[in-house]
């Protein structure tokens, strides 16, 4: 019930009677006292007057179960779907392919420190308690295995808009998976899958936003940057959640149903940060210097190498360098 009632003040944006409470939720005063108290200790500064009610007049960073249902409800976002929050957790990734293989449903994880993350490479992805946002996608898709890639350049493009829309700064995105700003990274996006031939069982989409970090340890600092760093203002981080999952789910009920990226082309080459700069593409097989074109409608890389031939790039096979930095241009 508190997750209604945070959504009911907010909603109102003013007092709302405890008698309105009580028969809105079909429950006794005192039941409506307990919830409001609970919030209070919580972090919620709620003003109570009497003959008037309650209004919410002020909230910390509170990252929460109630706090993201209240959010994700009154936004018919994520409607009727599961929510699990961990106030601490190894991994909300491992969190969320657990419970896809024990359920059939789709499911958001987020926690409020993640011990343990991985990027891409099995690379560490280091997040701050309290100042980072780790939350984890779990879907039971109805598309092809060949497509699982393509839904991060989708994630990475709806990051870039919730940034773009809270703090107005320019943030870029570093083929294929990476948020960055000022050329540093602030977001990671992890896709990973189970599948058979023609089959997905589950795709998890994690993604991790430095938010309201001051300091990196030294060996990540000159490439990592947060959104507190760069516009020098704190953010709730259950405000960025709300945003990345509005995109998310508006624009995945399309991709489910298109063949390819051809919708979103434009859109991520206009984010890409090294497009037509010269890059130095890392793979397993080769290394070569290229000058990158934008992506195709699969959301492959196109590189043009100095031969002139244009190279395609997948997601899962290479790195991409800028020639003097974590992105061209440092």
């Amino acid at each position: 019930m508190k997750s209604e009632i945070l959504s009911m003040l907010r909603e109102k944006n003013d007092f709302v009677s405890g008698q309105e409470m009580c028969e809105h939720f079909n429950v006794s005063r005192t039941a409506v006292w307990k919830a409001i108290s609970s919030l209070k200790k919580e972090g919620y500064q709620i003003e109570a007057v009497n003959n008037k009610g309650y209004r919410l007049i002020h909230q910390d960073d509170i990252l929460s179960l109630q706090e993201i249902s209240s959010r994700l409800n009154q936004q018919q976002i994520w409607n009727n779907r599961k929510i699990v929050f961990l106030e601490t957790t190894t991994s909300t990734n491992i969190d969320a392919k657990r419970y896809l293989e024990e359920k059939e449903q789709d499911v958001l994880v987020v926690t409020n420190y993640q011990t343990n993350g991985h990027g891409r490479r099995n690379r560490q992805w280091v997040s701050t308690d309290q100042k980072s946002l780790c939350m984890s996608i779990g879907l039971k898709p109805e598309f092809l295995p060949n497509r699982a890639s393509s839904i991060t350049l989708l994630a990475a493009i709806c990051v870039c808009r919730a940034i773009r829309r809270i703090t107005g700064l320019d943030a870029k995105i570093k083929w294929p998976n990476d948020i960055v700003i000022s050329g540093k990274k602030v977001c990671g996006i992890l896709t990973q899958m189970n599948a058979e031939v023609d089959y997905v069982n589950w795709i998890v989409v994690g993604i991790g936003v430095n938010v309201n970090e001051t300091n990196f340890p030294k060996e990540q600092a000159p490439h990592a940057t947060s959104l507190f760093l760069e516009s020098h203002e704190s953010y709730h981080r259950v405000l960025v959640l709300q945003e990345i999952m509005k995109e998310f789910e508006a624009e995945y009920s399309y991709f489910e149903k298109e063949a390819d990226l051809a919708r979103w082309k434009a859109e991520y080459e206009g984010y890409l940060v090294n497009r037509n700069q010269d890059v130095k593409v890392l793979d397993l097989k080769e290394s070569y210097v290229g000058k990158s074109l934008g992506i195709d409608n699969q959301g492959q890389l196109l590189v043009k190498n100095e031969q002139g031939e244009i190279k395609t790039v997948f997601a899962g096979e290479v790195s991409v360098r800028g020639l003097y930095g974590y992105v061209d241009g440092e």
